[in-house]
Protein backbone atom coordinates (compact mmCIF):
# COMPACT_ATOMS: atom_id res chain seq x y z
CA UNK A 1 0.00 0.00 0.00
CA UNK A 2 0.96 3.61 -0.96
CA UNK A 3 2.19 5.69 2.34
CA UNK A 4 4.25 8.60 -0.08
CA UNK A 5 1.02 9.50 -1.32
CA UNK A 6 -1.55 9.06 1.19
CA UNK A 7 -1.49 12.73 3.13
CA UNK A 8 -0.93 14.45 -0.83
CA UNK A 9 -4.80 14.50 -2.19
CA UNK A 10 -7.26 16.86 -2.80
CA UNK A 11 -10.84 14.75 -1.41
CA UNK A 12 -11.03 11.22 -0.06
CA UNK A 13 -14.32 9.65 -1.73
CA UNK A 14 -16.18 6.44 -0.59
CA UNK A 15 -17.37 5.02 -3.38
CA UNK A 16 -20.07 1.73 -2.95
CA UNK A 17 -20.28 -1.73 -4.74
CA UNK A 18 -23.98 -3.22 -4.44
CA UNK A 19 -25.94 -6.02 -6.12
CA UNK A 20 -26.40 -9.62 -6.27
CA UNK A 21 -23.93 -12.37 -5.35
CA UNK A 22 -22.11 -13.33 -9.15
CA UNK A 23 -22.76 -9.83 -11.04
CA UNK A 24 -19.18 -9.45 -11.08
CA UNK A 25 -18.69 -6.42 -8.49
CA UNK A 26 -15.38 -7.90 -7.31
CA UNK A 27 -13.90 -8.13 -10.59
CA UNK A 28 -15.15 -5.11 -11.44
CA UNK A 29 -13.01 -3.57 -8.70
CA UNK A 30 -9.95 -5.87 -9.49
CA UNK A 31 -9.96 -5.00 -13.24
CA UNK A 32 -10.62 -0.97 -11.45
CA UNK A 33 -7.58 -0.97 -8.88
CA UNK A 34 -5.17 -3.80 -10.33
CA UNK A 35 -5.82 -4.06 -14.38
CA UNK A 36 -6.94 -7.72 -14.00
CA UNK A 37 -9.25 -10.04 -14.20
CA UNK A 38 -10.15 -13.09 -12.34
CA UNK A 39 -13.28 -15.13 -11.79
CA UNK A 40 -13.29 -14.88 -7.69
CA UNK A 41 -15.01 -16.70 -4.88
CA UNK A 42 -18.35 -14.32 -3.39
CA UNK A 43 -16.83 -12.03 -1.02
CA UNK A 44 -17.33 -12.69 2.60
CA UNK A 45 -18.71 -9.51 4.15
CA UNK A 46 -16.98 -6.67 2.52
CA UNK A 47 -14.05 -6.31 0.47
CA UNK A 48 -11.86 -2.75 0.09
CA UNK A 49 -9.62 -1.42 -1.73
CA UNK A 50 -7.78 1.99 -2.26
CA UNK A 51 -7.06 3.91 -5.62
CA UNK A 52 -4.96 7.22 -6.30
CA UNK A 53 -6.93 9.07 -9.09
CA UNK A 54 -6.29 12.52 -11.07
CA UNK A 55 -9.13 13.96 -12.61
CA UNK A 56 -10.75 17.07 -13.09
CA UNK A 57 -7.66 18.67 -12.09
CA UNK A 58 -7.29 16.92 -8.56
CA UNK A 59 -5.72 14.49 -7.05
CA UNK A 60 -8.25 11.83 -5.21
CA UNK A 61 -7.88 9.39 -3.00
CA UNK A 62 -10.66 6.70 -3.79
CA UNK A 63 -11.94 4.34 -1.08
CA UNK A 64 -13.95 1.19 -2.39
CA UNK A 65 -16.26 -0.86 -0.65
CA UNK A 66 -17.05 -4.25 -2.46
CA UNK A 67 -20.12 -5.60 -0.63
CA UNK A 68 -21.74 -9.26 -0.45
CA UNK A 69 -24.49 -9.52 -2.12
CA UNK A 70 -25.96 -12.68 0.02
CA UNK A 71 -28.62 -12.14 1.78
CA UNK A 72 -27.22 -13.54 5.19
CA UNK A 73 -24.29 -10.94 4.77
CA UNK A 74 -26.61 -7.95 4.00
CA UNK A 75 -27.21 -6.91 7.81
CA UNK A 76 -23.23 -6.32 7.98
CA UNK A 77 -23.86 -4.15 5.31
CA UNK A 78 -25.83 -1.54 5.94
CA UNK A 79 -23.73 0.24 8.04
CA UNK A 80 -21.06 0.83 5.05
CA UNK A 81 -23.61 2.66 2.89
CA UNK A 82 -22.55 5.96 5.73
CA UNK A 83 -20.56 8.38 4.12
CA UNK A 84 -20.87 7.31 0.90
CA UNK A 85 -20.24 9.55 -2.37
CA UNK A 86 -21.02 7.29 -4.70
CA UNK A 87 -22.76 3.96 -5.00
CA UNK A 88 -22.38 1.53 -8.04
CA UNK A 89 -25.27 -0.89 -8.72
CA UNK A 90 -24.36 -3.40 -10.58
CA UNK A 91 -26.31 -6.42 -12.29
CA UNK A 92 -25.69 -8.88 -15.06
CA UNK A 93 -27.22 -8.69 -18.29
CA UNK A 94 -27.16 -12.46 -18.89
CA UNK A 95 -29.36 -12.63 -15.58
CA UNK A 96 -32.72 -10.99 -15.34
CA UNK A 97 -33.09 -11.75 -11.55
CA UNK A 98 -30.04 -9.57 -10.99
CA UNK A 99 -31.66 -6.88 -12.87
CA UNK A 100 -35.44 -7.03 -11.15
CA UNK A 101 -33.58 -7.57 -7.78
CA UNK A 102 -31.95 -3.95 -7.99
CA UNK A 103 -35.61 -2.21 -7.92
CA UNK A 104 -37.01 -4.97 -5.30
CA UNK A 105 -33.98 -5.23 -3.16
CA UNK A 106 -30.99 -2.65 -3.67
CA UNK A 107 -32.54 0.77 -4.75
CA UNK A 108 -34.55 0.04 -1.35
CA UNK A 109 -31.30 -0.40 0.53
CA UNK A 110 -30.16 2.78 -0.73
CA UNK A 111 -33.03 4.87 0.41
CA UNK A 112 -32.53 3.00 3.95
CA UNK A 113 -29.23 3.83 4.63
CA UNK A 114 -27.69 6.37 2.22
CA UNK A 115 -26.99 9.01 4.35
CA UNK A 116 -25.75 11.46 1.88
CA UNK A 117 -29.09 12.96 0.04
CA UNK A 118 -27.17 14.16 -3.19
CA UNK A 119 -24.87 10.62 -3.28
CA UNK A 120 -24.74 9.88 -6.93
CA UNK A 121 -25.71 6.56 -8.11
CA UNK A 122 -24.27 4.53 -11.23
CA UNK A 123 -25.95 1.52 -12.67
CA UNK A 124 -23.50 -0.68 -14.17
CA UNK A 125 -24.33 -3.76 -16.73
CA UNK A 126 -21.95 -6.21 -16.30
CA UNK A 127 -20.50 -8.76 -18.66
CA UNK A 128 -21.35 -7.66 -22.05
CA UNK A 129 -18.38 -9.78 -23.09
CA UNK A 130 -21.39 -12.45 -23.59
CA UNK A 131 -24.04 -10.56 -25.79
CA UNK A 132 -25.28 -13.90 -27.21
CA UNK A 133 -26.43 -14.76 -23.71
CA UNK A 134 -27.64 -11.05 -23.20
CA UNK A 135 -31.27 -11.35 -21.53
CA UNK A 136 -31.63 -7.98 -20.12
CA UNK A 137 -31.20 -5.07 -22.88
CA UNK A 138 -29.38 -1.91 -23.20
CA UNK A 139 -32.72 0.38 -23.16
CA UNK A 140 -33.94 -1.66 -19.95
CA UNK A 141 -30.92 -0.33 -18.81
CA UNK A 142 -31.41 3.03 -19.70
CA UNK A 143 -34.77 3.36 -19.01
CA UNK A 144 -33.89 2.19 -14.77
CA UNK A 145 -31.35 4.26 -14.60
CA UNK A 146 -33.42 7.08 -15.83
CA UNK A 147 -36.59 6.49 -13.21
CA UNK A 148 -34.16 6.07 -10.67
CA UNK A 149 -32.07 8.94 -11.36
CA UNK A 150 -28.40 6.78 -12.08
CA UNK A 151 -25.98 7.09 -14.11
CA UNK A 152 -25.79 4.57 -16.82
CA UNK A 153 -22.97 2.16 -18.15
CA UNK A 154 -22.32 -1.45 -19.59
CA UNK A 155 -19.16 -3.17 -19.08
CA UNK A 156 -16.91 -6.03 -19.24
CA UNK A 157 -14.59 -6.82 -16.01
CA UNK A 158 -13.24 -9.79 -18.26
CA UNK A 159 -12.40 -7.45 -21.10
CA UNK A 160 -11.66 -4.28 -19.36
CA UNK A 161 -14.48 -2.87 -21.53
CA UNK A 162 -16.05 0.64 -19.95
CA UNK A 163 -14.37 -0.17 -16.94
CA UNK A 164 -12.10 2.51 -16.48
CA UNK A 165 -15.32 4.83 -17.60
CA UNK A 166 -17.54 3.65 -15.60
CA UNK A 167 -15.32 4.90 -12.15
CA UNK A 168 -14.55 8.39 -14.01
CA UNK A 169 -17.84 8.93 -14.85
CA UNK A 170 -18.97 8.81 -11.55
CA UNK A 171 -15.89 10.45 -9.77
CA UNK A 172 -16.57 13.37 -12.06
CA UNK A 173 -20.04 14.03 -11.62
CA UNK A 174 -19.26 13.67 -7.44
CA UNK A 175 -16.79 16.23 -8.01
CA UNK A 176 -19.54 18.47 -9.76
CA UNK A 177 -21.70 18.34 -7.10
CA UNK A 178 -20.86 20.84 -3.98
CA UNK A 179 -22.35 19.04 -0.85
CA UNK A 180 -20.37 15.92 -1.72
CA UNK A 181 -17.05 17.62 -2.00
CA UNK A 182 -17.50 19.49 1.30
CA UNK A 183 -18.42 16.25 3.03
CA UNK A 184 -14.81 14.99 1.53
CA UNK A 185 -12.68 17.78 1.68
CA UNK A 186 -13.87 18.43 5.76
CA UNK A 187 -11.31 16.25 7.43
CA UNK A 188 -8.61 16.99 5.51
CA UNK A 189 -7.82 20.48 5.46
CA UNK A 190 -4.34 20.60 6.92
CA UNK A 191 -2.63 18.84 4.36
CA UNK A 192 -3.71 22.06 2.33
CA UNK A 193 0.04 23.22 2.00
CA UNK A 194 1.37 19.92 0.79
CA UNK A 195 3.50 19.74 -2.42
CA UNK A 196 1.91 18.25 -5.10
CA UNK A 197 4.13 15.46 -6.29
CA UNK A 198 2.40 12.09 -5.19
CA UNK A 199 2.95 9.53 -7.90
CA UNK A 200 -0.03 9.84 -9.92
CA UNK A 201 0.45 5.49 -11.07
CA UNK A 202 0.05 5.12 -7.67
CA UNK A 203 -2.91 2.28 -6.49
CA UNK A 204 -3.92 0.91 -3.40
CA UNK A 205 -3.64 -2.64 -4.92
CA UNK A 206 -3.01 -6.66 -3.98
Amino acid sequence: MESSTSSEFDHLFKLLLIGDSGVGKSSLLLSFTCDNFEDLSPTIGVDFKVKFVTLGGKKLKLAIWDTAGQERFRTLTSSYYRGAQGIIMVYDVTRRDTFTNLSDIWAKEIDLYSTNQDCIKMLVGNKVDKDSDRVVSKKEGIDFAREYGCLFIECSAKTRVNVEQCFEELVLKILDTPSLLADAGAKKNIFKQKAPEADESASGCC
